[in-house]
């Protein structure tokens, strides 16, 4: 089953695309950072990204959840022989370069894994910002710092050798779509 990413900047909408893949048969996987924020801040820790530990947690549940996927037979009705992730661990690593720390050991590891093992399709959905940025519990960055982070995730997939299918701002179903058909060629190609 070819594994396919979305990623982009925070606030982009990735979320909600993947949601509404999911909606048309699509095996979905979401974004692990944002539940491991969601759990540690649960917890009373307001902002867990500061924590030394916090990419080797996100790379922990991406690989579970990845791994997880690949032996979870697909749902009944799914359209598709494909995988959509919200993110990966390069995302984790454009994270870790955002934060100026070095790449830990355990994500050094398990982007080896995943290129050695072409886990993730060499196309990448890159999801365009939307001309702004939602506060939410989770993501406390200005639209700005967005667009910093946005062009450190681009750089990233292009230096790892991906290919970025951009996915342009626009509306909901015409993202969808887009997404949906070239997915939906690739597995009749």
């Amino acid at each position: 089953m070819r594994g396919y990413v979305l990623t982009g900047t925070p606030g982009a909408g990735k979320t909600t695309i993947l949601r509404a893949l999911a909606e048309l048969g699509h095996e979905v996987v979401e974004e692990a950072a944002t539940d491991v924020i969601a759990r540690a801040q649960a917890r009373g820790e307001d902002e867990p990204w500061n924590r030394e530990s916090f990419i080797d947690e996100v790379v922990e549940l991406q690989r579970h959840r990845q791994l997880a996927a690949r032996r979870t037979p697909p749902a009944a009705g799914a359209t598709s022989s494909a995988l959509l992730f919200d993110r990966s661990p390069l995302c984790t690593y454009a994270l870790a370069a955002y934060q100026g720390r070095p790449p830990s050991p355990a994500l050094t590891a398990e982007i080896e894994r995943i290129t050695t093992r072409d886990v993730y399709a060499r196309q990448v959905f890159f999801v365009r910002n939307l001309g702004f940025c939602e506060p939410t519990s989770a993501r406390r960055i200005s639209f700005r710092q967005s667009l910093e982070f946005e062009r450190i995730h681009e750089e990233t997939y292009r230096a790892f050798g991906y290919e970025l299918v951009d996915v342009p701002a626009g509306d909901l179903a015409r993202r969808v779509a887009a997404i949906d058909a070239f997915v939906l060629a690739r597995r009749s190609a």
